[in-house]
């Protein structure tokens, strides 16, 4: 394939993953209020988006501190485990809705648990690239709708905010969740969505994903080396062309050579980076960055009444189709910044996004901005 068409296909592909999240949460949601999912007492507090930032801010330390210690296999298992619970409240819904006509409940939720064990015995034992997409898209749309039913409007755009602050400020600032971003890809379990860019590539014989992440230190190194040896050149250069001219210097051609140097390294350092993004061979994007906006979705759609859209299987609205709408905005423009061979921090381009989409739905729906946010 060509650069465009590996790119086109990348970006297809990612968007795919966000939609299966997004309408997967919104089939979820009905089902998983009359079975009883709801995490809290009281969806409508905001102290709720608290607890979960301040739960979520220690299962980051104790992750972080299990990649220092060498537990690595306990956080797989961990987090397998998650895989198969969030599975099986899944299964438990779907399931029964296609077989129940033709098998009893007690067969139909037998094969939701095999279906839940199955998904977790092929990520233990086959986590290929396929794999990990599909079981995130069931964690994906499970967890969604489960924090969408238990987060009111106003609980939910409160947590969106902060976590789309704090993931800023530890992908650009503290860097730690570069640190473990780098720690949970090597384990091979769905908190991360694999996107291939090639038709051959294969996550399980990659082995890590040191040859396929781009690492920017590399470039920079590779930079300065250049520029120490072309400096070198450089004066070995001047210092032959005094002695022939007798010590005499042209200081402003001098400035300007130099200057045209720094121009043509830093057009070269430009080409070699997006050329190193374009080779590599699969990208990756955090399960959290298709989940925490299809939060705002599944809660617009499970809250609000007004600007209800009839579609067949999903529970939809006007609010909650601009927040997906803006979701995939957010996602195009984060995907166009990653092609540049650089990492970012997801949630603030799709928090955003989900946000400005979701209060424009519900303006358009004839709420009030008071009602929209949860007032």
């Amino acid at each position: 394939m060509n650069d465009r068409t590996r790119i086109l296909a990348a970006v297809g592909t990612t968007v795919l993953l966000f939609l299966g999240v997004q309408l997967g949460a919104l089939a979820l949601v009905e089902p998983f209020q009359e079975s009883g999912r709801q995490a809290v007492e009281d969806p409508q507090n905001p102290t709720n988006s608290v607890l979960y930032f301040g739960v979520m801010l220690v299962a980051t330390g104790l992750m972080l501190a299990a990649f220092r210690y060498d537990l690595d296999w306990l956080i797989r298992l961990l987090l397998v485990g998650v895989s198969v619970m969030i599975s099986w409240y899944v299964f438990a819904e779907l399931v029964p809705a296609l077989v129940g006509t033709f098998v009893s409940d007690g067969v139909a939720n037998a094969l939701a648990i095999v279906a839940s064990l199955a998904v977790g015995a092929a990520l233990l034992w086959y986590p290929e690239w396929y794999v990990i997409d599909s079981a995130g898209v069931v964690m994906g749309a499970g967890a969604a709708a489960l924090f969408g039913i238990s987060f009111g409007l106003l609980p939910a755009l409160l947590l969106l905010s902060v976590l789309a602050i704090y993931d800023a400020i530890s992908v650009y600032g503290t860097e730690h969740m570069l640190d473990l971003a780098d720690g949970v890809m090597d384990l091979k379990i769905p908190v991360v969505l694999v996107i291939p860019m090639t038709l051959s590539y294969s996550y399980l014989e990659a082995g890590s994903t040191d040859d396929v992440l781009e690492d920017d230190r590399e470039p920079n190194e590779s930079t300065a080396d250049e520029s120490a040896t072309d400096e070198s050149a450089t004066d070995e250069s001047t210092a032959d062309g005094s002695a022939a001219d007798g010590g005499q210097r042209d200081d402003a051609a001098a400035a300007g050579s130099s200057d045209t140097d720094a121009d043509e390294r830093d057009t070269e350092t430009d080409a070699e980076t997006d050329a190193d993004a374009l080779e590599r061979d699969a990208l990756f994007i955090g399960l959290g960055d298709a989940v925490i906006p299809s939060i705002l979705v599944a809660s617009a759609a499970y809250f609000l009444e007004a600007g209800a859209l009839s579609v067949p299987g999903i529970a939809l609205n006007l609010p909650a189709l601009g927040a997906m709408v803006g979701t995939i905005s957010g996602l195009l423009v984060l995907m166009y910044m990653v092609l540049e061979g650089r990492p970012h921090a997801g949630l603030p381009l799709l928090n955003g996004g989900a946000i400005g989409g979701y209060l424009l739905g519900a303006l358009a729906s004839g709420l009030s901005l008071a009602t929209a946010i949860g007032f």
